[in-house]
């Protein structure tokens, strides 16, 4: 698709890989609207781009996204691509029956899984008006094995994996809609900080891999070490019924 001239929402755009991928898309010609639940945040990351939009909001809770939705709706008829990108993650040692594993794992799923469904229902009418419109969903490295650390965010980001497959065989003869998935590995973000983030990667490469992808129409977009395995993987699972 066009790499400039977009109309583009980005969750969690105020840090992280989504405020490198807002500055991506930013410098590029694209009008940027990031989201995050700190207002602080967000006018710290708008000195960081051209002309950028703040819409402050939890996307976790249902009248806010709702109130999100609207005001895409009502400011920002344009709109083309949204990315989902906020995530909520802990370390959930599952052996330790006083660690509350379940409520880490309820806030995982419905801020990594139940509210991108959501969201993205809230602004499909949206997206369908657009000659040209798209879908990013952000999973991650994690979709292909978990690990005793993160057991349950890794679940939750299977569950998005799942979902999005599904969600572009739904839209697959609509030519105007297309849907990608980003899988970063670890990057080196405030976000993954307690679990060795500094060892990762920076964000600035998961954002030039997306816009790679989007200029190629390159739906499947593994970045670093998830390409090994994605390599491995998705040929198989292609071949399922589906």
């Amino acid at each position: 698709m066009e790499t400039t001239g977009n109309t583009v929402f980005i969750s969690g755009g105020s840090a992280g890989i989504g405020l490198a991928i807002a500055k991506k898309l930013n410098a590029a010609g694209n009008k940027v609207i990031i989201n995050g639940r700190s207002e602080e945040r967000l006018q710290g990351a708008l000195k960081e781009l051209d002309n950028a939009v703040a819409i402050q909001g939890d996307l976790s809770i249902k009248t806010e996204r709702l109130k999100i939705a609207e005001e895409l709706k009502n400011n920002h008829p344009g709109l083309n691509i949204i990315i989902n990108n906020a995530g909520a993650a802990f370390m959930n040692d599952l052996s330790d029956v006083n660690n509350n594993a379940a409520e880490k794992a309820f806030e995982e799923i419905n801020t990594n899984y139940i509210s991108v469904i959501d969201f993205t229902t809230l602004t499909l009418p949206l997206l369908l008006q657009q000659e040209d419109a798209a879908i990013v969903n952000v999973s991650s490295i994690a979709v292909f094995r978990s690990n005793k650390y993160l057991p349950t965010y890794s679940a939750s980001k299977a569950a998005l994996h799942s979902y999005t497959q599904g969600l572009r065989d739904t839209f697959s003869g609509n030519k105007n809609l297309n849907i990608y998935e980003l899988y970063p590995p670890l990057v080196n973000t405030e976000f993954s900080a307690e679990i060795g983030g500094a060892n990762g990667i920076p964000a600035l490469e998961v954002a030039d891999e997306l816009f790679a992808a989007l200029e190629k129409n390159q739906f499947e977009v593994p970045v670093g070490d998830t390409k090994q395995i994605h390599e491995l993987v998705i040929p198989i699972t292609e071949q399922a019924p589906h």
